[in-house]
């Protein structure tokens, strides 16, 4: 596993409260599905329902003690090396919550947590653009300035 992150996901009660809140810092931020995308730097914070975010993790109580809210990401080249690296995950003692699976969104993904309870998940998203660095690149989701 590549020692970096890909995306940063907040779990949140309230996402429209939420996204003016990084827009009133200055950030610019896409929403596709219910969930708000900003790029920052070579990764990217996304904000999405903290309900949906530990559900996705195969949490099933989203106020469980050991859940934060926040979810961490690598995003990998391939849907092998999401299983692969799940596998490497386990066999280092992480609990695997959601095996390697494709969403309907087009992605490939899992989920483990690790020693603490911290959800990582791996995916392989080839509309999320990965430098030779690591570094992700988000894609113009066509949002409009209504939204």
């Amino acid at each position: 596993m590549e020692q970096r992150l890909s995306l940063i996901t907040l779990g949140v009660d309230d996402l429209a409260r939420s996204r003016a809140f990084y827009e009133a810092l200055g950030w610019r931020g896409q929403e596709v599905e219910e969930t708000v995308f900003f790029q920052a730097g070579g990764l990217a914070l996304v904000l999405w329902s903290r309900a949906k975010l530990a559900a996705d993790c195969g949490i099933e109580d989203a106020r469980a003690p050991g859940f934060g809210g926040i979810a961490l990401a690598h995003n990998v080249r391939s849907a092998a090396e999401v299983d692969a690296l799940l596998t490497t995950a386990s066999e280092a003692g992480a609990r695997i919550t959601k095996p390697g699976t494709h969403s309907p969104l087009g992605f490939y993904t899992g989920v483990f947590l690790d020693p603490d309870g911290h959800p990582w998940e791996i995916a392989h998203n080839p509309g999320f653009a990965l430098a030779d660095d690591g570094s992700l690149t988000l894609p113009d989701f066509g949002e409009g300035p209504s939204a």
